[in-house]
């Protein structure tokens, strides 16, 4: 199994996760999401984010990519065709009468933002991880979580995003961290491809490649409700292999 994620069940793969990220306005930041799965039940993906403190769970806005299923092949193309090594990379009781989350339809999945770790008793069942997985994790106390419902099934899924404000605005944020089977273990086999369009200065730091065209020459910037800049060139960094187990974060200026 590679490119192992945050799920509520068990899956027999993961693989060709990709994940694309841009600081926007009012430090809000965008992430798009896709792998491919083979997942014998329903279940969900959890995704652990850095909102503003206090958020409560209208704050995250998801999009619709079903339109846009080629969208991380159309930014693969702003690059020559050989892949570089893998970069570096910086790493309550339940409430019985709260009411249950909002659940938004986003294309292929229903999806919802869960804002604390105690509000996952207002999520579905099914849809949780295990009770005790983030006392595991004490960093992750003051995120939230963009939860998608995925159904059963074997192959690619179509991008999943979503804008959230960020509590880190300096800092762009990738969700690579895995668990599975309840477990967090310190390394895990990655198989993942980052994009971001920031400035150069910032990728410099971290062994980022720059695409030799604007985004525009190859992505249909204009399906991406706004999440891809097109005049703006985009980086990319491959993780291949087995990496400490954690998120990235790039450092913006």
């Amino acid at each position: 199994m590679t490119g192992m994620c945050c799920f509520s069940g068990k899956v027999k793969e993961v693989k060709n996760t990709r994940i694309f990220a841009r600081m926007g306005a009012k430090g809000h930041q965008v992430i798009v999401y896709q792998m491919s799965i083979h997942a014998p039940e329903d279940l969900a993906m959890v995704l652990p984010i850095p909102v503003t403190k206090g958020s409560d769970e209208k704050v995250v806005q998801f999009f619709d990519f079903s339109g846009y299923p080629q969208f991380f092949a159309d930014l693969g193309k702003l690059f020559p065709t050989s892949i570089g090594a893998a970069g570096p990379f910086g790493v309550a009781p339940p409430r019985s009468m709260a009411p249950k989350l909002k659940v938004v339809s986003v294309g292929a999945y229903d999806a919802s933002f869960v804002p604390t770790i105690k509000d996952f008793s207002r999520l579905d069942e099914r849809f949780r991880l295990p009770e005790g997985v983030w006392d595991q994790l004490p960093g992750y106390s003051d995120f939230g979580f963009a939860v998608f419902k995925l159904k059963a099934g074997h192959g690619k899924v179509h991008p999943m995003a979503f804008a959230f404000p960020s509590a880190t605005p300096k800092k762009l944020f990738f969700p690579t961290l895995h668990i599975h089977d309840g477990k967090v273990h310190d390394k895990e086999a990655f198989d993942h491809v980052l994009y971001f369009q920031g400035d150069r200065a910032e990728a410099a730091h971290g062994g980022w490649v720059e695409s030799p065209a604007l985004a525009v020459t190859k992505v249909k910037c204009g399906l991406t409700h706004d999440m891809v800049r097109p005049e703006r060139h985009v980086y990319r960094q491959t993780m291949r292999g087995t990496f400490q187990n954690g998120d990235v974060v790039v450092a913006l200026a």
